[in-house]
């Protein structure tokens, strides 16, 4: 039997783009959902921080359907942060998040990131169990995410 599904493409992509906008869109909505309490969610990932030589936000494509984003930002010398990673509901348990964690990862090593830091929610028990299965451990919080009860901090060598 065949598989009929479109081959995966990952790919930079334009932060600023209606792909991503309708990609954050639905993470953010997702989020507010998971987490109503009052600034629960940190959404802030500007354009420059992603901009080449500084980070990088890519787009999982499955055909033409963007299903799926991701960003990596550098916050210092050596060291840079995993934002806005997302997979469609539809698209997920397909290895879809993985394949976007894998490329963020090669993004990283190009910019001469060695340790990636990121931040979930308590509720996302599936992202949770990603990031561990990819060699992520819990860290104390760090940065906007000190003094968050609901935030679940993580890093990983590279």
């Amino acid at each position: 039997m065949s598989d009929k599904r479109s081959e995966l493409i990952i790919e930079r992509g334009d932060i600023l783009s209606l792909t991503a906008r309708d990609l954050i869109l639905a993470l953010n909505a997702e989020l507010s959902s998971r987490y109503p309490e009052d600034g629960a969610c940190h959404f802030r990932l500007d354009a420059d921080e992603v901009a080449e030589g500084r980070g990088a936000f890519l787009v999982a494509y499955q055909g033409e359907k963007a299903i799926g984003c991701g960003a990596v930002r550098r916050t210092e010398e050596g060291t840079g942060e995993l934002k806005r990673m997302y997979v469609c509901l539809e698209e997920r348990c397909r290895g879809v998040g993985r394949a976007i964690l894998d490329a963020l990862e090669v993004e990283a090593k190009k910019l001469r990131i060695h340790k990636l830091l990121l931040e979930t929610g308590i509720r996302n028990p599936e992202a949770i169990a990603l990031y561990e299965r990819a060699g992520f451990s819990r860290i104390p919080a760090f940065g906007e995410y000190i003094g968050s009860p609901i935030s679940v901090c993580m890093a990983k060598e590279l």
